[in-house]
This record gives C-alpha cells, sequence and structure tokens, in this order.
C-alpha cells in the first residue's frame, strides 16, 4: 500500500491526542481532514466530546462497531508503544497507523508491522492529505 491508495481509499482516522484548543496542531489537523471528507473519532482520555463528537479515552474503548482506517497519533514517540499496543486489543484493527511530523519510534514501527498494519511516522497527515479534493 501507498500513502496514496491510503488517503484515497479511508474514510474514517481515529486521531489519539486530539485537543480541543484550536491553536493545536492535532485540532487543525483534525479539522482540515474533515474539510477533505474524512469522519474524525477524537481520542483523548481527557475530553467528553471534540466538535460535538463524542470522544473515547483509548483506541480500545471505541466500539467494535466502528471500523477505522487510520489510526493519528500526536503523542510524544515514548508513549507510541503504548498506544500501538492499545490499538492492537481491537479485534478489527486499522488499515494503518500514522504518527505525526517529529514521531518516531522502532518499537511502534515493530509492533505495528508485524500486526500487518501499514505503519508511517515523522510525517503529518493533513499535509500528506491536500492531494485529496475538498468533499466537506
Amino acid at each position: 500500500m501507498t500513502v496514496p491508495e491510503l488517503l484515497h481509499s479511508a474514510k474514517t482516522v481515529a486521531v489519539v491526542g486530539l485537543s480541543d484548543k484550536p491553536d493545536r496542531p492535532s485540532y487543525s489537523v483534525a479539522k482540515r481532514l474533515q474539510t477533505k471528507g474524512f469522519t474524525i473519532i477524537p481520542v483523548n482520555p481527557r475530553l467528553k466530546e471534540w466538535e460535538g463528537l463524542k470522544s473515547y479515552p483509548y483506541v480500545s474503548s471505541i466500539p467494535e462497531d466502528i471500523s477505522i482506517d487510520i489510526i493519528d497519533v500526536f503523542r510524544i514517540s515514548d508513549a507510541t508503544p503504548d498506544v500501538v499496543r492499545d490499538v492492537l486489543k481491537r479485534k478489527s484493527g486499522p488499515r494503518a497507523i500514522w504518527l505525526q511530523s517529529g514521531i518516531i519510534n522502532a518499537e511502534s514501527r515493530k509492533l505495528a508491522e508485524d500486526a500487518g498494519i501499514f505503519y508511517i511516522e515523522d510525517d503529518c497527515l493533513g499535509v500528506e492529505a491536500r492531494i485529496l479534493p475538498n468533499v466537506a
């Protein structure tokens, strides 16, 4: 799979570490993804909701009947292996785990790839999504 193939076929993005503060990168990236037609699932144990959407404390707490294409991670590099392990608790895994710009972790990469999940790190999903037309 390539990044363009993923972006053209994905519909749902769970944003781990999504902030309710408009000046934070996670907020602006999630808003950009919405304008591109993605369904956003907020994941942050400190939020009850984001922009009117129910927020989940962890990826594993998202109901199994909700399909997730991409897990977009806004957490420090050292926290990402725990995020990936949490993702792997779901019966239906995502198609991709995406670590935002500046976030790199070899253990997270190995966990995801060993589980057969497409893995991207140190790249901004919001920037890459520019290739898509606005649909919202």
